[in-house]
């Protein structure tokens, strides 16, 4: 029985041959992301949200507190430091960002910590239900974060509720360590998260 999990539906797995949506009409190459185009070249996928909205960006400025001036104090991650590291994620299906489509928002990062770690959740809203990008958009997220943050603090990544047709079984497999490695040690799957994480040229 072939996982569901594991389709052209879920770029984790470039070896299906199965096609899980409709073809859709496609715009010449040259107006699509590069993530995309190779997606295409690889057969993965088809475009599926081919007008997203747009979003106004927010601003990049941080109030300066003393104890953010004072290079003696170490200055706590909170959800800001968190979005500033994810807001400029390319989107795998269009020439965006994660911020413009809106699939991040400070408003569903959350740092918190107890006796031992420090953690953090964060929560994305892929722009359609169906969206097939939802699992490397969540590993993209995923990866940006582990490169960038302490090893001791835990990371978190799941679908906003309610966003996703197929959230909890993206959420299970995002949550998967085990899953999670095996995807990073996939070549073709890296190339893809790699571009979604390179800066703009």
């Amino acid at each position: 029985m072939v996982d569901p999990i594991y389709t052209t539906a879920n770029p984790m797995n470039p070896h299906s041959t199965q096609c899980a949506h409709p073809l859709f009409s496609e715009p010449p190459l040259s107006l699509i992301s590069p993530i995309k185009r190779f997606l295409f070249a690889m057969g993965l996928e088809r475009l599926e949200n081919a007008n997203p909205q747009i979003f106004t960006v927010k601003s990049r400025e941080r109030t300066n507190t003393a104890d953010l001036m004072n290079e003696d104090v170490e200055d706590p991650i909170d959800a800001l430091e968190i979005f500033e590291l994810i807001r400029d994620i390319n989107d795998p299906e269009h020439p965006y960002t994660l911020e413009q489509l809106n699939v991040v928002q400070e408003e569903l990062i959350r740092v918190y910590k107890d006796n031992k770690h420090t953690y953090v959740d964060v929560r994305f809203t892929p722009t359609i239900p169906h969206c097939s990008m939802a699992t490397l958009i969540g590993l993209a997220i995923r990866v940006k974060l582990a490169r960038s943050l302490h090893p001791r603090i835990k990371i978190r990544v799941s679908i906003t509720e309610g966003s996703h047709n197929t959230e909890e079984a993206i959420n299970r497999q995002l949550a998967d360590k085990e899953r999670v490695a095996a995807a990073m040690e996939n070549t073709n799957l890296m190339h893809a998260v790699n571009q979604c994480l390179a800066l703009p040229q």
